[in-house]
């Protein structure tokens, strides 16, 4: 009697938490996004909030803790009870980071929940209008044929976009020296004034540029070619192998109850599976996709292990 008493109660709970009328007691499921609001993450998980806050009938409120690549969200988070009341919506930093840094406050295996996957966003290997490649064949000899010759802009070091330029230049054999900026726009800036040669950039900054002929597109990281880029084919096709999509995903901390995680999953395949979510990631040449748990799971373990080969190419190390 005591264990189905116990039960009952446990259920009650759930019910209670997760979207039963008496959700009006319940304090708002908070989604904590590690990037300033106005960004791609943000804008994901505002949309995303809005779609599981009509599935779970909860109000989902944002809240932004930028700073270290997202690392102070994600502590945060990690530190948090595990009643699914506090949320990470996170990038690819999360798998990055990992390697990048000589020492985190949390592990990112360990103390997390993965709950689902949103979105995948791939980038553009974009170079002045000038420069003496048109295709990627092109580039690949022109860079091997003079090594330390030309440069790369880099946004933000140890960011997605800086990796994917990493994993190009390790595959590929190609010496190119990074030029690293403080963020994307004075990176694009003096790449449209000639003062560096290329950078691999998000669809999104590269796609105006690319459209008005100020830039020029050689390849994108997606394995497949895309609607929004005409003409541009995937790195992979001259560099095989290669593919480099940034990606943005729903954690919660370690410990959560499997109900929970069941109904917070639940909750953000039927947001990924929204019209106006996939109309808001088509523009950005993004993809919506959800996972189950354990494909997040086995997901983010891989890419930890991916990107510890690259940052070891490149030396790079962040206290």
């Amino acid at each position: 009697m005591a264990r189905l008493h116990r039960f009952l109660s446990r259920c009650a709970l759930v019910a209670c938490t997760f979207g039963l009328p008496a959700a009006a007691q319940t304090p708002p499921v908070k989604l904590v996004v590690g990037a300033p609001p106005g960004g791609t993450t943000d804008t994901v998980a505002r949309n995303i909030g809005q779609h599981m806050s009509q599935t779970l009938r909860r109000t989902v409120v944002i809240e932004n803790r930028p700073g270290a690549g997202g690392n102070i969200a994600a502590d945060y988070v990690a530190k948090s009870a595990p009643d699914g009341n506090t949320l990470l919506v996170t990038f690819t930093s999360f798998s990055i980071n990992a390697s990048l840094y000589r020492k985190l406050p949390f592990d990112p295996v360990r103390d997390f929940t993965p709950i689902s996957m949103l979105a995948r966003v791939p980038s553009v290997l974009v170079t002045r209008k000038d420069f003496p490649a048109q295709d990627m064949a092109t580039f690949v000899e022109q860079v091997r044929a003079h090594p330390g010759k030309y440069t790369m802009a880099v946004g933000a070091l140890g960011s997605s976009l800086h990796m994917a330029g990493e994993r190009m230049k390790m595959m590929a054999g190609l010496d190119i020296l990074n030029v690293p900026y403080k963020g994307t726009a004075p990176a694009i800036s003096d790449l449209l004034g000639g003062q560096v040669d290329m950078m691999v950039a998000s669809s999104l900054n590269a796609q105006p540029h690319i459209k008005s002929g100020a830039l020029k597109a050689l390849g994108l990281t997606s394995p497949q070619p895309l609607p929004q880029f005409p003409g541009v084919p995937p790195i992979g096709d001259t560099i095989k192998g290669f593919e480099s999509n940034a990606w943005f995903a729903l954690f919660g901390p370690a410990g959560m109850p499997a109900d929970v995680v069941a109904a917070l999953n639940d909750a953000a395949r039927h947001a990924v599976a929204s019209p106006d979510f996939r109309r808001l990631l088509d523009a950005e040449a993004a993809t919506a996709v959800s996972s189950s748990p354990q494909e997040l799971d086995a997901f983010v373990r891989q890419d930890i292990t991916r990107y510890a080969e690259i940052v070891k190419f490149t030396g790079a190390t962040l206290d």
